[in-house]
């Protein structure tokens, strides 16, 4: 009985041993594919940084500025922008945009207000398709190899329907990484964007030709691409981290069970010794 025991803890800390050593290397090249994402992150934020400070700039130095992009509507649908990831096994991690999309979805739906989709990352794409919503547009597996082309892209499909009409408002949903340890879901209104204009004033130190509302529309699809590339590399990156906090505390507790059943493996042996030692000294003591 106890022989049999022992088998089965063998077999069982062997599978524990081959699940460890999945998971260590998980944990290793998402590491690695963090580092490098980061850097890739760190490195779009000052073209961000500027076209926005000159897109606002442009809005407070024009003299009574107007844009189709500045707006607020009453009429249109609702476009909320969904980036997640392409893979599983990262913890809460897709869940936690879903469910801030899902709330958001839920208010405007009170409202009264139709809600397009947009999803990008394949978990992003399997979990809206279930649902009743219009999908615009999905693009699985670009969070590592996105490049500004393709935001463009998707930019002036946006901003086509935007200046159609079709649509009254566009919302990005995504992931940011505060730090390794660290990744929060976020979501920011793309379109339109009235908050540019809070920095207003009537300064008219630069001349706009032909004019500053053309200016500022021609920046339009550049900035909401830099919006969306942003997004989609960040959440690449948190996707990275979570990853490999995950695998990491996979790992710990894999090597928590090996442990474990090490220690009953030892202690079935013992009581395995100790049965066939006293088989034999009742045996010897028999023949006496």
């Amino acid at each position: 009985m106890a022989g049999a025991n022992m088998k089965a803890i063998k077999r069982r800390m062997k599978s524990v041993e081959s699940t460890m050593q999945i998971t260590k290397a998980m944990e290793l090249v998402s590491s690695s594919k963090l580092r490098r994402a980061k850097e890739r992150a760190e490195r779009s934020l000052p073209y961000f940084h500027l076209l926005y400070q000159t897109m606002s700039e442009v809005a407070a130095e024009a003299k009574g500025f107007h844009s189709v992009y500045t707006e607020l509507r009453e009429e249109g649908a609702a476009l909320l922008i969904i980036v997640a990831g392409d893979r599983g096994l990262a913890g809460g991690f897709n869940m936690n945009v879903f469910r801030r999309a899902d709330a958001r979805i839920a208010e405007l739906e009170a409202e009264g207000r139709e809600v397009i989709l947009m999803t990008v990352g394949k978990k992003a794409s399997e979990h809206y398709a279930k649902t009743k919503h219009r999908i615009l547009g999905t693009f699985d597996g670009i969070g590592e190899t996105v490049t500004t082309y393709t935001t463009l892209d998707m930019a002036e499909h946006i901003i086509t329907l935007f200046e159609q009409g079709h649509l009254a408002i566009a919302e990005l949903f995504y992931t940011d990484l505060v730090s390794p340890l660290t990744q929060e879901a976020c979501n920011m209104q793309v379109l339109p964007v009235p908050y540019m204009l809070e920095q207003g004033g009537s300064h008219s130190l630069t001349n706009y030709e032909p004019s500053a509302e053309a200016v500022f529309d021609t920046l339009i699809p550049k900035y909401l691409a830099g919006i969306l590339y942003c997004a989609i590399v960040d959440t690449f990156a948190s996707e990275q981290a979570a990853r490999r906090m995950a695998m990491e505390n996979a790992t710990d507790n894999a090597q928590e069970m090996i442990d474990d059943l090490s220690l009953r493996y030892n202690r079935a042996r013992q009581a395995s010794i100790t049965q066939e030692l006293t088989e034999i000294v009742s045996g010897a003591n028999a023949q006496k």
